[in-house]
């Protein structure tokens, strides 16, 4: 017994499961290489070549349901509603507060008969619609007479229901010359204290019976009459009726509203309701019209950015 060497007693014990070595870290981390995963199946491969499609549906479906019935962007083109939009500003409408109709879709898709969740306008919104006659241009008008209203011109005042709304003089609005703005007429023309170019115009505030106020350019009494014969200026009454609405610019003497029969690119008469797409929120860029896409520090130069931000 004596005889037994250390080496075959341990050769004996590690014959016995519970003596067996533990195999250290460095051994456990080296395992034999996993057999080969299968090929995808044909479904499987299918389903990832799709990702990509179904994802861009999916993105242009959520865009334009947020378009159609939550905000949409809009662009100012012209200055008919100088002084609160200058051309060049972009803004965002709300698209819910008068409810949902075909115009209210991409490309006016004629997929809603009706109107639904119709809403009243308030007067002093301001507003973005369908022009007729055409129902496929939009337009952005203040609301100043709802059904049942009367509304009248008389020497350049707004008259409501028979009463003058209030009308004050403010200083003159100025607004520099740019690849966006040009003046309306010469005697408009002016410079600042730097000999920059700028555009000076009567300037007045105008207070609604609801005590909503806003300010509006009105260049005196109108020299000449527009093609229909209307004396933008003096206007006889107009009774709104039920489901119209009367819109002007805020720059009376250069707007073609509601005072014009509704023309081609021309007035827009009585507008329906139903035209209605929605209602200015606030302005989220504005930009005087000196970018060039390929200098790419003008985009920053151009923008007004003391004009992002203002809300209605």
């Amino acid at each position: 017994m004596t005889d037994a060497s250390p080496l075959h007693m341990t050769a004996t014990m590690t014959n016995t499961p519970e003596n067996a070595p533990q195999a250290s870290e460095q051994d456990a981390a080296i395992t034999p290489d996993p057999l080969p995963d299968a090929p995808p199946s044909p479904a499987k491969k299918q389903r990832k070549e799709d990702s990509f499609p179904v994802f861009v549906i999916k993105l242009v479906l959520i865009v334009a349901f947020f378009r159609s019935f939550v905000f949409s962007p809009f662009n100012i083109p012209s200055e008919s509603m100088l002084p609160r939009l200058e051309n060049g500003d972009y803004l965002l409408a709300a698209k819910w507060p008068f409810g949902f109709s075909s115009y209210s879709l991409p490309f006016s898709l004629p997929l809603l008969p009706n109107r639904i969740f119709a809403g009243q306008p308030k007067r002093g919104d301001v507003v973005i619609f369908k022009a007729p006659p055409g129902n496929d241009v939009d337009y952005i008008k203040r609301v100043i007479g709802l059904p049942g209203d009367t509304v009248q011109i008389i020497g350049g005042q707004l008259h409501l229901n028979g009463v003058p709304v209030p009308k004050v003089k403010l200083a003159d609005f100025v607004i520099p010359v740019s690849a966006n703005t040009s003046c309306a007429r010469p005697d408009f023309e002016a410079v600042d204290e730097k000999g920059n170019p700028i555009c000076k115009y009567p300037h007045f505030r105008e207070t609604l019976p609801e005590g909503k106020s806003y300010d509006v350019l009105d260049f005196g009494a109108a020299s000449t009459l527009n093609p229909w014969g209307v004396d933008a200026d003096n206007t006889p009454p107009v009774i709104v009726p039920e489901g119209k609405l009367f819109l002007m610019g805020d720059n009376r003497d250069n707007s073609m509203d509601s005072r014009f029969p509704a023309v081609e690119g021309g007035g827009i008469g009585l507008v329906p309701q139903d035209n209605l797409v929605g209602r200015a929120t606030i302005v989220m860029w504005s930009t005087d019209g000196s970018a060039n896409w390929f200098l790419p520090w003008t985009w920053f130069t151009a923008a007004r950015f003391n004009r992002i931000g203002g809300t209605f």
